[in-house]
């Protein structure tokens, strides 16, 4: 089994808020967060698949294929806009990092797993200090 992991940048906006909770305790939880005028990360995109090398090609999985494949399902959808208004499969959902990035594999998995290869992992980097793993 060979691992192939394509990165992919973008930016996007969002607010953490429990809309059940005031917003003292909500900037208690969330702390900058929670600013009510949003605010944005620099996102580093990590996706890894996995699978056996084809003998005609010696890949996996074509890697500018696969970055444009994460491109045109993620990056175009998310970049400059604002997750918790603007990215259809982020509606109704608390937008952190880890629910992002289950988001972003459920996206991706059916392109994916349709040219041959598994989905392993899918790694989004928020700041320099904070990432989530998500592994289905």
């Amino acid at each position: 089994m060979v691992y192939l992991t394509r990165v992919e940048n973008f930016n996007a906006a969002h607010k953490l808020e429990n809309k059940s909770w005031t917003d003292a305790h909500n900037k208690e939880v969330f702390g900058k967060c929670a600013n009510e005028n949003w605010h944005g990360h620099n996102y580093e995109l990590h996706v890894t698949i996995k699978g056996n090398p084809d003998p005609e090609t010696g890949f996996i999985f074509n890697a500018k294929t696969l970055g444009d494949l994460i491109k045109d399902v993620i990056v175009e959808r998310v970049d400059h806009r604002n997750l918790n208004l603007d990215v259809d499969f982020m509606k109704g959902k608390f937008t952190s990092a880890e629910n992002f990035a289950i988001g972003i594999w459920n996206e991706l998995k059916p392109h994916i797993e349709k040219g041959g290869v598994q989905l392993h992992r899918v790694k989004l980097v928020e700041t320099p200090k904070i990432y989530v793993e998500y592994y289905g």
